[in-house]
């Protein structure tokens, strides 16, 4: 058996997603973002990371309509027939903005099914993504997943009723909107790669965010780092939301940004090699409990080096030959 099978039981069902988050909303910016992403592809033979083209930030104020055919059109023309498809969603509007019913009737009734997700914006409560739900239904995308976005301390508050709906797979922490819901409580480095991390109030929500799709077997998803130009920045928040917050996926935006996310999510080489070295004898005692290095290893234990090597392999980490044939 598959050790996914064997393994992960309830967890089975638990979404699992790229690592990283790639979002773009000017046409070069977003051509170019699908360019990288389909070179990618090519390269490691998986897709490592998403693309969401940006429908919210992206369209100048009375254009949105021009926007979502523009947006329409970029994936229509994208080339979805090889083994491992390219993953592209669309962010849209809020449900309270006014082209959102418009934007989902476009974009979702003319490509829903080549996308792989719909990002839904400034997310309230449970209502607001059953409102998203039933406006994409009617588009005929009753099998698109639902990625939201969590900007306020009232949603934070709802984190674990919205991560329960059955149609959201992953949330998003919108660190600047939840920043400004404060009115000045916290102060504008809350904003910074160093506040996100040390201000109260901005910590427990990302934990809140974490734990709750973690409770109910979805992807919680790390804010951006506007710091875009600072690699080593960038390089320690990625490491940081990944080691001490649980994330286990982030937005990127700028295409400097897609590197630093895959390798500090990315496990070691060396816990890659313990983990296929581990996995690969309790494959070979049928699962049974073994010793390794002085230590004692059930299926407790597998379960949790069978998900360091699914992680590797989500982030284009060499696979060694062990556990090779597993993906």
């Amino acid at each position: 058996m598959h050790p996914r099978d064997v393994l992960l039981g309830a967890q089975a069902g638990a979404v699992s997603l790229p690592v990283c988050d790639h979002y773009s909303g000017v046409e070069v910016r977003m051509r170019k973002s699908l360019q990288l992403q389909a070179e990618a592809l090519a390269r490691y033979g998986a897709c490592v990371f998403d693309v969401t083209l940006d429908c919210e930030d992206g369209a100048p104020v009375g254009g949105e309509a021009e926007h979502a055919l523009l947006v329409t059109g970029l994936v229509q023309g994208l080339d979805l027939s090889g083994p491992v498809r390219q993953r592209v969603g669309v962010r849209v509007h809020p449900v309270d903005h006014p082209a959102f019913e418009a934007d989902v009737a476009q974009i979702v009734g003319q490509v829903g099914t080549r996308l792989s997700h719909l990002m839904i914006p400034k997310v309230e409560s449970v209502e607001d993504v059953q409102r998203a739900v039933r406006a994409v239904d009617a588009a005929g995308g009753r099998e698109l997943p639902l990625h939201v976005l969590i900007e306020s301390p009232a949603a934070v508050h709802r984190a674990f009723d919205i991560a329960a709906q059955p149609r959201v797979q992953s949330l998003s922490f919108g660190l600047m909107d939840f920043v400004s819901a404060h009115g000045g409580a916290i102060p504008s480095d809350g904003m910074g790669v160093a506040g996100q991390f040390s201000h109260p109030l901005v910590v427990r929500a990302k934990l809140e965010i974490s734990s709750a799709c973690h409770a109910h077997g979805k992807v919680p998803s790390h804010c951006v780092v506007t710091e875009f130009k600072d690699a080593a920045a960038m390089k320690v928040a990625a490491r940081r939301a990944a080691r001490e917050l649980g994330y286990t996926r982030m937005w990127s935006i700028h295409p400097d940004q897609i590197e630093p996310i895959l390798e500090a999510f990315a496990p070691t080489a060396e816990e890659v090699d313990k983990a296929a070295l581990i996995v690969a004898a309790a494959v070979a005692a049928d699962w049974a409990p073994i010793a390794a290095d002085g230590h004692l290893h059930d299926r407790a234990s597998y379960r949790y080096f069978w998900q360091v090597l699914e992680r590797a392999h989500q982030t284009g980490c060499a696979m060694p030959d062990t556990v090779a044939r597993f993906f």
